[in-house]
């Protein structure tokens, strides 16, 4: 077993000699989504370099971190390879629900699609709390997990050509666009993921260079963490405090081991 998938395996807590079968991929997503954040204290410290095979390895596997999109859906795209899955990525858009425009920063979000058995299935574990948890297949049907309903609607859009909806539990009545990408002008290979990293690292439209962002899933609901607050939904409650510099230092320690 090389050394990706040991690790990767070991971090999420799966068996390291466990055959993953496609109906497996549902608890490969939810152990990876409980187990490695969304987070973007790399680009805040201005401590980035080269997305390539080893600085994944080395960041989230090694040094047991988290990271955005275009890191986090790189490596379970390796992952998932390396597995014998047929495996692509692909960039998208995302729209800005507040504003009910799509992102300035144009095609700035990673995700992962997966051929099986003549279906395509839409993979995502970078983007933020917003996790459908499951394999989401391009032909409209609704997938239901712990943390919502999620579907993927065709779209005739500069932006793509599917779109990701979501109706998260507890928080949304309705659905509402996540992100739209293209699913034909698939990504070549992991270095255009340094285009997606520099947009974020260096455009005043990016809101992930302002100020340090951590979110990841939790059994009965999420925890996000910035440098003035932290949110925490629990069964379909949430609670929100605000905190200092140094609560915040020692709340990254106690709830993301960073």
């Amino acid at each position: 077993m090389n050394n990706l998938n040991k690790l990767f395996r070991k971090r999420i807590g799966l068996d390291e000699n466990e055959k993953i079968t496609f109906d497996m991929l549902g608890d490969v997503l939810e152990k990876t989504a409980l187990s490695i954040p969304f987070e973007n204290l790399c680009i805040i410290a201005n401590e980035i370099n080269e997305v390539n095979r080893e600085y994944l390895i080395n960041k989230i596997l090694v040094k047991n971190e988290g990271g955005l999109c275009y890191e986090l859906n790189s490596i379970l795209y390796l992952f998932l390879q390396e597995n014998g899955f047929n495996v692509s990525l692909v960039t998208g858009v995302v729209f800005n629900q507040a504003d009910q425009i799509w992102s300035k920063t144009g095609r700035t979000h990673a995700a992962i699609l997966l051929a099986h058995e003549g279906e395509i299935y839409l993979f995502d574990t970078g983007f933020g709390s917003n996790l459908p948890l499951k394999p989401v297949p391009l032909n409209g049907e609704i997938v239901t997990s712990a943390t919502g309903e999620f579907r993927v609607s065709q779209l005739d859009s500069e932006h793509g050509n599917y779109k990701l909806e979501i109706k998260l539990k507890h928080k949304d009545q309705v659905w509402r666009t996540g992100y739209a990408f293209d699913s034909i002008n698939l990504v070549k290979n992991l270095m255009e993921m340094n285009v997606i990293q520099k947009i974020i690292k260096e455009s005043h439209l990016s809101s992930f260079n302002k100020h340090p962002l951590l979110t990841k899933l939790t059994i009965n609901g999420s925890l996000t963490l910035t440098n003035t607050s932290i949110t925490q939904w629990i069964d379909g409650v949430m609670r929100k405090e605000t905190i200092n510099e140094n609560q915040f230092k020692e709340l990254m320690k106690q709830h993301f081991l960073i």
